[in-house]
């Protein structure tokens, strides 16, 4: 029976989930908390998830038809024990497997969640792209087999155990040699030029995560860089990056330029400016809420040390 839609006027208390991970090591987990009625599913399609009023929908088992469901894994348990399951779904499953519920993507939603909701459908995105994308073994070809509740799969060929990869990449707001006033933000060709975030890349192997934060500001702004500091973390499955957000100081304002091919435009905005566009005023636009680059922005426009 369709689960009726929440009142807006409801108040639900925020969702906090524990990873559970010694649970893991029962190969018999998924099995008996899909057919426990008190279990929560979160849907993931693609890097969506369903909403109703703002929050994550979580439904039961019997509500998720298992047609369209790709992978099963564990995410967890609620601080009153219950269990949260993820299903994968196929690409081509319908937005009404959720009653009365809202598609959204992480980028859209992450933003407005109470934390411990945007931490969880951070993990299920991440969780459910893995295992949309490493269904064979890329030792030898061949099909894995699901292992750990969903968190690792195993080769039968070749022996080999593949887990969730995660990739490092550096992320640095920076700023002017003479004032902290300014920050240089970057606008990406891929965004059409018209929205300016901060710099950031991959770290190469071998390479520390100063030395691929100067190298990455080096090659799209064109400026050296002093005083990097490490800001803070956040996972981001677009498509598998742990982000490693830095601050840095500009040895030389005139050196900022462009590279013109990943990065069209390099520019100062003055606080005044980034408050602007902070409340969606002037033509400047700036990351969504969900991402660490607008976390690093917005702490340097409120003073946060």
């Amino acid at each position: 029976m369709p689960r009726p839609a929440s009142s807006s006027s409801e108040v639900r208390p925020p969702l906090t989930v524990d990873r559970a991970g010694g649970e893991r090591d029962d190969e018999t987990l998924l099995g008996r908390l899909r057919a426990e009625p008190g279990t929560r599913v979160l849907a993931i399609r693609r890097d969506a998830a369903p909403l109703r009023d703002g929050r994550l929908a979580l439904v039961s088992t019997t509500e998720v038809d298992d047609d369209v469901v790709t992978e099963w894994a564990f995410l967890g348990r609620t601080p009153d024990r219950t269990a949260v399951v993820l299903a994968a779904l196929s690409d081509g499953a319908p937005g009404e497997i959720v009653p009365d519920a809202e598609w959204s993507p992480l980028r859209a939603a992450g933003g407005d969640l109470p934390a411990g909701e945007a931490e969880l459908l951070t993990t299920a995105v991440a969780l459910a792209g893995w295992l949309r994308d490493a269904a064979f073994c890329p030792a030898c070809g061949s099909a894995t087999e699901l292992r750990h509740a969903g968190w690792s799969r195993h080769c039968p060929v070749c022996g080999r155990e593949h887990f969730p990869r995660t990739d490092p990449a550096v992320i640095v707001l920076v700023t002017s040699a003479t004032s902290d006033d300014r920050i240089l933000l970057g606008a990406n060709a891929a965004w059409g030029g018209d929205r300016y975030s901060c710099f950031a890349g991959f770290a190469e192997a071998g390479e520390s995560l100063e030395d691929a934060v100067a190298r990455e500001v080096g090659e799209e702004a064109g400026v050296r860089l002093r005083d990097i500091a490490y800001r803070g973390s956040q996972a981001w499955p677009y498509p598998r990056s742990l982000m490693l957000g830095f601050r840095a100081v500009v040895v030389d304002d005139a050196e900022a330029q462009a590279d013109g091919d990943e990065i069209v435009e390099v520019r100062w905005f003055d606080r005044d400016e980034i408050g602007a566009a902070l409340r969606g005023e002037g033509s400047a636009m700036l990351p969504g809420r969900a991402s660490i680059a607008r976390r690093l922005i917005d702490d340097w426009y409120r003073g946060v040390a």
